[in-house]
């Protein structure tokens, strides 16, 4: 069973989502990409995708490939420039130490950015910087010059961003690192060995760093910091955690139509190998700053989607978008049988299961925002948010709930 309101590939894997950005009415996105297999391997593409909303989309051709001097084009950023020009500026990795990469640029060969053409190595791991892992380049606007940090894991046990500068995005000068972290300091959130996909931006009069926490090949969940950033470093005042459960990585930020903060993550653990596919990304999450929090909840995008309203016990299609004034259970079924269900209470937690398994995060409210696609599910409150695949029997669903909770059919 393939989601309707989440992106999959046609076919092969796929994780990190990147270079999200919109352009003449049109969204481009960009994804880790490997046509031909149905697990992660290093010999990473970059696919392409358009949606005039982030909820529909038209696949185009593979944007980068491997070859070239590269084994794989793994995860980095897009960037236009005062002209409308473009830039990728990806992770190039070569066998055998594919976990330190080079910073690669490709350029589009056309006006549609339908081909790209790989232009020159403009960045790698400098001198005296002692690392065991570098890669993931995010390049911002930084006032009259453009920043790029590096995610890294150094020598000493620190997760780290390492800084760049340029004046016009061809020439770039290290300029040290940005912010790091020791491995040791668990307090109030662990942000691991090495911080893969380090993002930084404004919101709310203050400025954020999302990050990927991995360590020793496991990859665990994303965490942010808020603080501040100036000529290249950045400040963290808190850490906090975004994402809880197994699913949730590597977020790409961006800013939809009207210029609000937005990430996308890869959600891990859904496919169908009978289809030939495997993986997805989340609905997008917009961005808000609450109480010294970082806030994620599914864009407003969404709700152009929402059909009929739905009630308690009745048979719906496989897709709905659910407010839940929690209190106790939510349950999702399918065929009569429990495909999941969202406990909330006075705990101060929201507790997900699905079959054996079951997932836990901080809540502080009644509010609980629940999505069912397929065999998708994502929860999202004022404290995080969680995901999980789920097995539904058939392509119908019905739904039973403590509190009050208002239920959208989704449909195109």
């Amino acid at each position: 069973m393939r989601p309707q309101f989440h992106f999959t590939a046609p076919s092969g894997w796929i994780n990190d989502p990147h270079g999200i950005t919109f352009r003449d009415g049109q969204y481009h996105l960009f994804y880790q990409y490997v046509p031909d297999s149905l697990k992660w391997a290093p010999n990473c593409h970059w696919g392409h995708a358009l949606s005039p909303d982030l909820f529909t989309f038209e696949h185009l051709p593979v944007a980068i490939a491997p070859g070239d001097g590269d084994d794989g084009i793994w995860s980095g950023s897009l960037v236009t420039d005062d002209s409308g020009s473009a830039r990728i500026f990806y992770t190039s990795v070569t066998e055998p130490d594919i976990g330190s990469g080079r910073v690669r640029v490709a350029t589009p060969v056309d006006e549609d950015w339908v081909e790209w053409k790989k232009g020159s190595v403009v960045a790698e791991v400098p001198a005296g910087l002692h690392t065991v892992a570098f890669r993931d380049p995010f390049v911002f606007r930084d006032g009259s010059h453009w920043r790029m940090f590096v995610g890294a894991a150094l020598e000493d046990g620190s997760a780290a961003a390492a800084s760049y500068e340029s004046e016009d995005l061809s020439t770039w000068a290290y300029e040290g690192v940005a912010a790091s972290r020791s491995t040791s300091l668990v307090d109030p959130v662990w942000t691991g060995r090495l911080w893969e996909c380090p993002q930084v931006f404004e919101i709310g009069g203050r400025h954020a760093l999302v990050t990927s926490v991995w360590d020793a090949d496991t990859l665990h969940y994303v965490a942010y910091a808020l603080g501040c950033y100036h000529d290249g470093k950045f400040t963290a005042d808190t850490w906090g955690r975004l994402s809880y459960g197994d699913s949730y990585y590597a977020p790409s930020f961006f800013r939809d139509r009207d210029g609000l903060a937005c990430l996308t993550f890869w959600l891990r653990g859904v496919g169908d190998h009978a289809e030939g596919w495997e993986s997805a990304h989340s609905v997008p999450h917009t961005l808000t700053l609450r109480d010294g929090r970082l806030e994620a909840a599914p864009h407003a995008a969404l709700e152009k989607y929402r059909g009929r309203e739905v009630s308690e016990g009745e048979t719906v299609g496989p897709a709905i978008d659910c407010d839940w004034q929690s209190g106790g259970e939510f349950v999702v079924c399918s065929e009569g049988e429990r495909a999941a269900s969202v406990q909330a209470g006075e705990s101060g937690a929201v507790t997900l299961h699905v079959g054996e398994y079951s997932w836990t995060m901080p809540h502080d409210s009644t509010k609980v925002r629940v999505v069912v696609d397929g065999p998708t599910i994502e929860i999202s409150t004022s404290r995080g948010v969680l995901a999980a695949s789920i097995s539904p029997k058939s392509n119908t669903l019905s739904f039973s709930f403590d509190g009050v909770a208002t239920i959208f059919e989704l449909v195109r």
